[in-house]
């Protein structure tokens, strides 16, 4: 029987590593990848690779400007299949963007349909719209493709080919900005003015040595699309020095007078910062001012914006204080906003903060390099059809050799070495001078085959006069094309009239105002003071109403909130939570109104967090400072504190300190009480003399209260007076704490059955 062969062993090749090394090596594989290919635009032509790709995909689709939109879901589908696989959002996002003419400087896509709206309302999903490319876009970013003016790499599965980067003939990334967030780093590039940005790139070509400043002559500043101004001009050479800084922009007020000569403040043009939802959030804020009552100068507010543009009226009343009124809203809401600055891009291959300066280095040695190429591929082309040219000319004078050649030869193989090498075997001619011509013939391959495909009609005289003009002009071509290649102020000059004719046909004028405006000054008139009553109920929601409203429905009230109290209105409310931690609330803060508003929760006007923390007591500032508070926690640390050292200007101080696992269970106002009533949650009771909880500074832990047995701890702390007739039910037994008996401080206590 043969004997069943053995397994192959496959030799085993373990490889060990350092798993932090792994882990480091992977997370900055990832990070240069976002940073390179996904989140920052390239100096070059200012796109990041989605937008890069989305445009190179609709030039390849032909979805020209001058030809029909197409849909969107096309578009996003075939740059998704083909050249960026990381999602269609991502796609429809950045052609919604580049469709937004109150985004970007320079709309690069024509959207038909709805593309969204300056105040926040979302594009339509993409089955919805159409899009095509913007004559800008096919013609200044595009359109020199086919001349190998820029390297392509393959696509991500290697199907096809994309571009490195589109041959931009402006400074894209200065007109239509940039903002994107990488791995550790971001990029908020403001929109500039197209024309003034060509202008500052042909000063920095005439004049390399140009100071920032001198080009803040020619492009003062950010050119927003939404307009409004710019308040800091004399920082600004600074920010564009080192591509870094804050750009403070400001709406455009108007005062209008109304019926009756009421005035009214319009707002006609909006910081770049409140695009979208933060236009309503305006609203709510005005809103919000007029509730608080920081203003009665406010009657109503209304948003008539349309196509036309941004009008938002604010309607004062007739003898308002106009001036007070601009100067809040500006101070108060985000009328009056700043725009971080952080010029990074791609230069070279690498994220870098570049100023104004290295912007247009960047791009003016782009576009020489474009040219360049450029014009060594027209050259080339134009060398080709030199020696075709010259070869058809050549050809007329012998023509008629030409057509003996033809006749003669057996098959085109025969003619074409003929043409090329003179060889005339096998070719039959009418007469030997026509032979000995023929032997002479020199032509060149290219010239060989233009005579082979030349069509008799090209030797009418027209014809003839027609390729000789045609010959010229491709001479002073080629000598054109080598002045350019070899002078350098020949290629300059020719870089510049291009720049001319982009400002010339697509500038437009300048819609934000830069200049030096002083900081508004807003003096906040004190409310009139007086007394309101503190609502919060078991949610945490709060509010104030106005003693007389409370009074009216003081049952409701009882019955419905956990805490009421009356406190003034310029006063503040003390939030103690089980953390040991006090926080402290502004009474104007919460909102002042009808007794069945709902409130707001206390959480979104302090630091409390009610995931995090539970409140103990609640009292008005007034009355702590005027009294002693009793801490105590549930593991029976007891102490007594003077309120005073509460009126802090912090939102939030420590109110007592913990120790581990511990929290605090009673804060609570010592007055007149005499004793003191701890119970366990095992039905450990123990009463003592109130004096014997020292008075301890807040960071104190305190003294303890009891000795607690096992994993025993504080479930209700009582304050009783003299005579006092509190009854706590101990299981069915219902007992009278008043008539326990005295103890010490720090004993055990009695255990009490039901």
């Amino acid at each position: 029987m043969a004997r069943k062969a053995e397994p192959e062993t496959i030799e085993e090749n373990i490889i060990k590593t350092e798993y932090s090394d792994v882990m480091q090596k992977s997370y900055i594989d990832y990070a240069m990848s976002v940073i390179i290919a996904r989140a920052l635009p390239d100096a070059r032509d200012g796109l990041k690779p989605v937008q890069r790709r989305t445009l190179y995909d609709m030039y390849e689709l032909n979805n020209r400007y001058d030809r029909p939109h197409l849909k969107s879901a096309r578009i996003v589908g075939d740059t998704m299949g083909k050249y960026h696989p990381h999602g269609d959002s991502s796609i429809y996002d950045c052609l919604v963007v580049m469709s937004q003419d109150f985004k970007r400087g320079i709309a690069l896509v024509d959207g038909h349909g709805n593309f969204g709206s300056i105040e926040g309302d979302g594009a339509a999903a993409m089955r919805y719209t159409e899009a095509r490319l913007r004559k800008i876009t096919q013609e200044e970013m595009l359109s020199d493709l086919d001349k190998d003016v820029v390297d392509f790499i393959p696509n991500y599965d290697e199907t096809g080919k994309e571009p490195v980067v589109l041959p931009c003939r402006f400074p894209n990334l200065l007109v239509n900005g940039s903002e994107g967030i990488a791995v550790g780093m971001a990029t908020s590039m403001p929109p500039h003015n197209l024309g003034e940005v060509i202008d500052a790139e042909i000063a920095f070509m005439r004049n390399i040595d140009i100071t920032t400043a001198e080009l803040l002559r020619i492009m003062p500043g950010p050119d927003f699309p939404t307009g409004g101004i710019v308040t800091n001009k004399d920082e600004l050479a600074e920010i564009y020095e080192t591509g870094c800084g804050k750009i403070r922009i400001r709406g455009k007020v108007e005062l209008e007078i109304g019926k009756g000569g009421k005035p009214s403040l319009v707002i006609t043009e909006i910081p770049y910062t409140m695009i979208g939802a933060n236009i309503s959030k305006f609203l709510l804020d005005i809103v919000s001012l007029i509730d608080s009552r920081k203003t009665t100068d406010i009657v109503d507010i209304s948003n008539q914006s349309s196509k036309e543009g941004i009008r938002i009226v604010v309607e004062l009343k007739k003898d308002a204080d106009v001036e007070n009124v601009r100067n809040m809203i500006l101070k108060k809401t985000r009328l009056e906003d700043t725009f971080g600055v952080n010029m990074l891009a791609i230069s070279d291959g690498r994220p870098e903060v570049l100023s104004l300066r290295s912007i247009l280095s960047n791009h003016v040695n782009f576009m020489r390099e474009l040219e360049t190429r450029k014009y060594k591929t027209l050259l080339s082309r134009e060398l080709d059809k030199k020696e075709i040219q010259e070869g058809l000319i050549k050809a007329v004078d012998v023509i008629d050799v030409i057509i003996e050649i033809l006749r003669g030869s057996k098959d085109l193989k025969t003619a074409k070495a003929c043409l090329t090498s003179g060889i005339t075997d096998n070719i039959n001619f009418k007469t030997r001078v026509s032979a000995k011509v023929a032997s002479a013939l020199r032509f060149t391959e290219k010239q060989a085959s233009a005579i082979l495909d030349m069509r008799l009609y090209k030797l009418i005289g027209l014809e003839m006069d027609a390729l000789i003009a045609e010959h010229n002009k491709t001479l002073a071509d080629i000598k054109e094309y080598k002045e350019i290649l070899t002078k350098p102020e020949k290629m300059d000059s020719v870089i510049i009239a291009e720049l001319e004719s982009v400002k010339k046909e697509y500038g437009r004028p300048r819609r934000t105002v830069i200049e030096n405006a002083e900081e508004v000054v807003f003096e906040e008139s004190k409310p009139q003071e007086m007394e309101v009553v503190f609502l919060m109920d078991r949610f945490g929601y709060a509010k104030t109403v106005d003693t007389a409203t409370y009074e009216r429905n003081r049952d409701a009230a009882d019955a419905e909130f956990a805490t009421s109290f009356t406190c003034l209105n310029t006063g503040r409310i003390c939030l103690f939570t089980n953390t040991g931690v006090m926080h402290s609330v502004k009474v104007s803060d919460l909102p002042f109104g009808k007794f069945r508003d709902k409130g707001i929760p206390i959480d979104n006007v302090s630091n409390y967090n009610s995931a995090q923390e539970r409140i103990i007591y609640v009292l008005p500032m007034g009355d702590l400072v005027l009294q002693k508070l009793m801490f105590g926690t549930k593991k029976g640390m007891f102490k007594q504190v003077y309120g005073s050292e509460f009126d802090v200007i912090k939102r939030s101080v420590a109110a007592t300190g913990l120790t581990d696992g511990d929290e605090l269970v009673t804060v609570f106002p010592v007055t007149e009480q005499k004793y003191v009533v701890l119970r366990t949650e095992f039905d450990v009771f123990l009463k003592f003399d109130i004096d014997e909880i020292p008075l301890k500074k807040k960071g104190a832990i305190g003294v303890r209260a009891i000795k607690l047995t096992g994993n025993d701890k504080i479930e209700n702390v009582y304050y009783l007076y003299e005579d006092d007739d509190t009854i706590v039910k101990v299981g069915s037994r219902d007992v009278l704490l008043s008539r326990l008996k005295s103890a010490r401080r720090d004993t055990k206590g009695s255990k009490l059955r039901g």
